[in-house]
């Protein structure tokens, strides 16, 4: 995935028949798509791959027990369905994951037992494991570090859990090899408008080099998230908002907190939020939280309140307490809820599920979804895609499509960090033979070496510090600090791929510290 070779594909290229404006979840499932399908397809990513919301996931591939609880069946149905793909078709992104609800009543055993029996009954075929009640000393021989007192019993089920920036450069790499044209660093600047105001294009500016181009289409798809409103200001005469951004953070520990394998599910946190606690990459992932904010930012900073709702809700069950000086990182990502049609209402009774608007102009915005349903809601928004525009009616085939590097899973080989690159494991090991010095480390308490920064360079379109150490390699999700002692040795390493002078290294730096301190809590920030 060679970004200079890509702008050659843009060049030569005078007409597609989709541009896609968004390189998250939703985009980079409508460019696979699209692509897969036949049609001459571009992606435009402003920043990078993955850099808002889809970066900032509770890395999880469920059903999602509360939507059961809510009694949003069909939204259950599809998303278990996907579920099941999803772990078939990049195995090795996705893992079978054992959670565990405790229960501190004596009727929350039998409750959860008999929905989640359900819950695997609607998963089918493509179950990940069946559900099972727990005893008292059996919960706590599976989590021993969970709070014994009042304890009355536990429930097991499965769900999946993945790395989702990962995720998105396969899809990336995925689109590019069914023919698609991607490109990150590469802003939608204004959507070019026939005499009939129908939206045939768009201009963009490469943020990389400066220069503008005007690109033809005859689908225009807005799939930029909590961006949303930006895009429509250019295609409506009258503003009107369409999403509203909810706040969800997580806050990174130590594995010490929560050991062994198994994942924590609270359904009813004190103000009715889910809250999970779930290893990631040899930490442990704890929240989400869901707070509305007034605008979107592009480095959403989390809020004093949410971090201490996470930290007091992990108190109350986990034996180790952690505190402020144990979060090793934390991430807020914008959920874009669609925007309210009444006054007041809370973020709860806004729809999680996605929506399709199609404009006056032909311009095609798609609102909400999440990971899990990325692949059906792509297939929805080019089947309408091919109605609205009369195109060929050619037939989606992305429900057994490989992703870029699939390989089948076990769970002892998630143990092993480079396996989350699949297939192209082997060329990262065949790269630290061919140049040993790659063979370094990181960081010492970490297994990352030269060589997988070198391979998002040449493989994975990465063009800054940042896109190396939060996106290819997630060291700024997992350790902040650690992510900040690293940036000069990697910013010193992609000057040399990519022929930068001392200028940009010191840019980099100074930029990439600025990100990465808003992943620190306020009081433990690099000056």
């Amino acid at each position: 995935m060679n970004r200079t070779e890509q702008l050659q594909k843009l060049k030569q290229n005078q007409a597609w028949d989709f541009i896609i404006i968004g390189g998250g979840a939703n985009g980079l499932g409508v460019a696979v798509d699209a692509a897969s399908r036949g049609f001459k397809t571009i992606l435009l990513e402003a920043v990078d791959f993955a850099k808002g919301t889809s970066s900032r996931s509770t890395k999880l591939v469920h059903g999602g027990v509360r939507y059961l609880e809510q009694g949003n069946l069909s939204l259950v149905i599809e998303a278990l369905k996907e579920r099941g793909l999803m772990e078939k078709n990049a195995g090795h992104l996705v893992k079978n994951e054992s959670f565990i609800i405790p229960n501190y009543n004596w009727w929350g055993g039998y409750f959860y037992t008999l929905g989640l029996k359900f819950y695997d009954l609607l998963s089918a075929r493509l179950s990940l494991g069946s559900s099972k009640y727990l005893s008292k000393k059996k919960t706590l021989e599976l989590i021993p570090s969970l709070e014994p007192n009042g304890l009355q019993s536990g429930v097991l089920y499965h769900d999946g859990q993945f790395d989702d920036s990962r995720l998105a450069i396969n899809l990336a790499q995925t689109a590019l090899e069914k023919g698609a044209c991607v490109l990150n660093h590469f802003k939608v600047v204004q959507l070019i408008k026939d005499v009939e105001n129908q939206v045939t294009g768009v201009k963009a500016t490469d943020q990389e080099s400066g220069e503008e181009y005007t690109i033809q289409g005859k689908v225009v798809i807005n799939a930029t998230g909590v961006f949303t409103n930006a895009i429509m200001k250019m295609n409506d005469t009258v503003y009107k908002k369409y999403i509203v951004p909810s706040q969800g953070i997580h806050l990174v520990f130590d594995k010490s907190f929560l050991p062994g394998d198994y994942a924590l599910m609270i359904p009813k946190t004190s103000d009715g939020r889910v809250l999970f606690a779930v290893p990631w990459h040899d930490k442990i992932v704890v929240g989400t939280t869901d707070t509305l904010v007034k605008k979107s930012n592009i480095e959403p900073i989390a809020l004093e309140k949410e971090i201490e709702f996470v930290l007091e809700t992990a108190q109350r069950y986990l034996t180790k307490n952690p505190t402020r000086a144990d979060v090793l990182s934390v991430f807020a990502g914008l959920r874009p809820l669609a925007a309210p049609d009444k006054k007041g209402q809370s973020t709860k009774e806004l729809s999680r599920s996605h929506k399709i608007i199609v404009s006056e102009t032909g311009l095609i915005t798609i609102t909400g979804g999440k990971w899990t349903t990325y692949r059906k809601i792509a297939e929805e928004i080019v089947n309408k895609a091919i109605a609205v525009h009369q195109l060929s009616p050619n037939k989606c085939i992305t429900e057994h499509l490989a992703i870029h590097g699939n390989k089948k899973n076990s769970a002892e080989d998630f143990e092993n960090h480079l396996f989350i690159y699949g297939t192209d494991s082997k060329a990262i090991l065949q790269l630290q033979e061919n140049e040993p010095e790659l063979k370094e480390k990181l960081h010492p308490d970490y297994n990352y070496t030269l060589a997988e920064v070198v391979w998002a360079i040449r493989e994975e379109m990465a063009t800054t510090v940042e896109d190396v150490l939060a996106r290819r390699v997630r060291l700024l999700f997992l350790d902040a600090r650690v992510a900040i002692s690293c940036a000069d040795k990697v910013a010193r390493l992609m000057a040399k791929e990519l022929g930068h002078d001392e200028n940009w290294i010191q840019n980099q730096l100074a930029e990439f510290k600025t990100v990465a301190n808003g992943f620190l809590l306020k009081e433990f920030r690099v000056p």
